[in-house]
């Protein structure tokens, strides 16, 4: 008898020290599915930067089915708004878009000037890696660059290891922020 009473009170025993490891693993294992949305600067708040007197009004501008097919070719995929709000400022454009990394978007703001990328800025990172992209020694490569054939950059884009979807993101919402800028040009 002393013994199945030893080997209830063992099984016992073992079944909440089970219970318990598997409650401090839970709370002590960080969140699987990614971190939290990072708000590096909030939209707004990136439009009263660049335009340090007064934020123009905002412009939009639709995505016809002529500018599908570019916007499309750019972003490698035919999802997308049909329409594009931007900000016009003199040669400036101020855009802020959106694109999947690996499976959340990225919402980026950027500032075009005489075609060419004045500041490209993560506002809002979602993924659970790649964030590197958000500063300025990645974002500082955009600068200066503008579209030559194909829709493609003037300005060779190093990549981040571990940054993969994050950085090509990043490299189509410049190229389609420089399209876009052109077709805001009066014809």
């Amino acid at each position: 008898m002393p013994s199945s009473s030893l080997a209830i009170r063992t099984m016992t025993t073992y079944k909440l020290y089970s219970y318990v490891l598997t409650i401090l693993s839970i709370l002590c294992i960080p969140n699987i599915s990614g971190k939290a949305d990072e708000i590096y600067l909030e939209p707004e708040q990136f439009l009263t930067e660049v335009f340090s007197t007064a934020k123009p009004e905002a412009k939009i501008l639709w995505i016809t089915k002529d500018l599908k097919s570019v916007t499309s070719k750019i972003m490698t995929h035919s999802k997308g708004p049909r329409r594009v709000r931007y900000w016009a400022q003199d040669r400036r454009t101020a855009w802020i878009l959106e694109e999947i990394g690996k499976v959340k978007p990225i919402t980026t703001g950027i500032i075009i000037n005489d075609g060419r990328i004045e500041r490209i800025a993560v506002l809002i990172y979602r993924e659970s890696r790649g964030w590197e992209v958000r500063h300025s020694f990645f974002t500082d490569q955009f600068v200066g660059a503008h579209l030559i054939k194909n829709y493609e950059l003037s300005e060779s884009i190093d990549g981040i290891s571990g940054a993969t979807l994050s950085v090509s993101a990043l490299t189509r919402l410049a190229q389609l922020a420089l399209y876009l800028h052109e077709q805001t040009k009066p014809r």
